[in-house]
């Protein structure tokens, strides 16, 4: 009869040790945080429905497989508090043998399979601990609440897991197949143990993939609070360019040959600089291959994206030219304050340096670091007669000095007023620091005029006045600052008076010094000299 009511009692309930190893095994995860799991949820349901206020203890019995919940009360002569104490009396009445201060325990019997003993509880303890009601309802609310926490667990666990299994993984090279297509056009990729996302953003233009594909990707990063997959994939960083070639070349692995940057257009191009430790090792020869059998296998698992691979050097110069390729590059001119080069070009070499919409000059520039000017040599021969031309305008420059100029890197007049006695001592042709400074001086009374010539003009002028021609009416200002300001995002003469002395001087490399004196001639120009512009125009205007 014990045996038929026990088997009874085991099939009538679900052994929560048999599924807690059953999921430990399965997931990984250490059964003893499953079992306290399973305690912290009986518990918390106990307390839910019989009050906080009880001192509950929820522990796991291996022997049948669930979880027994205790209640402890302690003895006193005369009780206060209900939920936890109970008078030496009312044990006695009950048969138990305690004393004064004495904590008792009493089991909670709330599984179906324990109804008799719970009745026989009741019937015992009915005023001392709960009704069969209370009961009942707690032995849905636990089964519905060790369920919910014990699944969240498990969740929680298996992303810890996750987490720790990836997490020195991040940065490389990751194969999957492709599972599903999610919202946003997001791919999820099965990678065995879990599932991976390519977001949308993170995949190469023209590719492809249906479900049941093969795809290798870098791992970008690993999203530890993600609702969804954590494993962050991607195909279009230029990280993977690196990471195939890492795989494909032996000397990159080995860390003879080393990658030093790496520019991409995903789907379209991508240039990498490479460099060797060992003389005797060609760096672009290794990452090539025998009839470019390496390059080819890159090529091949970016589904045809073309690859440029280019010598790096320590001379910027140098570094530029092989980038640019390739196109050739008859003359570079180097502008270090501002980062900028102007690369000449023969005529019929134009359209293949600049690549197509500019793609081989952009990733150029991208690969060196260097903002790039591509210039015919047609353009560039004009634009040096231009230029030879406007030193002209300054009292006392010839001809052959304004080319001497030139040769030394001064462009524009306002160069000359802003360059230091020192700069313009070492110009072939101009004499000591004396003639320096009357050079500068001539400079900046050029630029005046200039200026004031183009406030004239905007007077007669009907139409708005652009931006640029505000900035060209501040004293000082010439093409070379104008240039530098729009690049630096500053598009109107007011983003400069908002802007602070030193940020200016940084954003636009022009120095603390010029900087302030912009920002002074700004101030002084929109507080009188615009509005002096604006009253002429109008009389000029009332007048015609």
């Amino acid at each position: 009869m014990a045996t038929q009511q026990q088997t009874q009692q085991t099939s009538g309930d679900i052994n929560l040790l048999a599924a807690i190893e059953m999921v430990a095994k399965d997931k990984g995860i250490d059964k003893s945080r499953l079992v306290k799991t399973v305690e912290e949820a009986i518990l918390k349901a106990a307390q839910s429905v019989f009050g906080a206020g009880r001192e509950l203890e929820a522990r796991f019995n291996e022997d049948t497989g669930q979880v027994d919940l205790f209640q402890y009360m302690t003895v006193v002569d005369d009780p206060s508090d209900e939920e936890r104490e109970i008078s030496l009396e009312d044990a006695q009445k009950h048969g138990l043998e305690a004393e004064l201060g004495e904590e008792l325990g009493f089991q909670i019997f709330w599984h179906p399979s324990d109804a008799k003993k719970a009745a026989e509880q009741d019937k015992e303890f009915g005023d001392l601990l709960m009704v069969k009601q209370a009961r009942s309802a707690f032995g849905r609310i636990a089964a519905q609440t060790a369920k919910q926490v014990l699944i969240q667990r498990v969740r929680d666990e298996e992303r810890d897991l996750i987490y720790n299994e990836y997490k020195d993984k991040k940065g490389e090279l990751i194969k999957g197949v492709v599972r599903r297509f999610e919202k946003g056009n997001n791919l999820i990729v099965d990678l065995g143990r879990t599932e991976g996302i390519l977001p949308f953003r993170e995949q190469t233009p023209r590719e492809s993939y249906r479900p049941g594909d093969r795809i290798v990707a870098y791992l970008k990063d690993i999203d530890r609070e993600a609702r969804g997959p954590q494993i962050i994939l991607s195909r279009a960083d230029g990280k993977l360019v690196e990471k195939l070639f890492e795989s494909e070349v032996p000397e990159i692995y080995e860390g003879i040959v080393r990658i030093v940057a790496c520019a991409r257009e995903p789907g379209a191009r991508s240039k990498i600089a490479v460099s060797s430790r060992d003389a005797d090792v060609d760096p672009v020869g290794a990452c090539v291959g025998m009839k470019g059998s390496r390059v080819q296998a890159v090529v091949q698992e970016l589904r045809g994206e073309k690859i440029d691979i280019v010598p790096w050097d320590r001379d910027p110069a140098r570094f530029v030219c092989a980038a640019i390729q390739p196109a050739e590059v008859h003359k570079v001119i180097v502008d270090e304050a501002d980062n900028r080069m102007e690369l000449v070009v023969p005529d019929e070499k134009l359209s293949l340096a600049i690549g197509r919409k500019g793609q081989n000059v952009r990733l150029a520039g991208q690969l060196t670091g260097w903002k790039l000017d591509i210039i015919s040599d047609s353009k560039f021969k004009q634009m040096e007669e231009e230029a030879i031309a406007a030193l002209q305008r300054v009292d006392g420059v010839s001809d052959q000095l304004a080319r001497s100029m030139y040769r030394h890197g001064f462009r524009a007049i306002e160069e000359l007023a802003e360059a230091s006695t020192e700069e313009l001592s070492a110009i072939p042709g101009l004499g000591g620091a004396e003639q320096a400074e009357t050079m500068r001086a001539a400079a900046e009374r050029k630029m005046e005029q200039l200026r004031q010539e183009r406030i004239e003009k905007a007077v007669t002028r009907t139409e708005p006045l652009t931006e640029k021609e505000r900035f060209l009416f501040i004293r000082s200002v010439g093409d070379r600052t104008v240039q530098l300001l729009e690049e630096a995002g500053y598009r109107s003469v007011e983003d400069v008076l908002r802007e602070d002395e030193e940020k200016l001087a940084i954003k636009t490399g022009m120095g603390i010094k010029k900087a302030r004196a912009l920002k002074q001639g700004a101030e002084t120009f929109v507080k009188q000299e615009w509005k002096d512009i604006e009253q002429r125009r109008k009389q000029l205007q009332a007048s015609s």
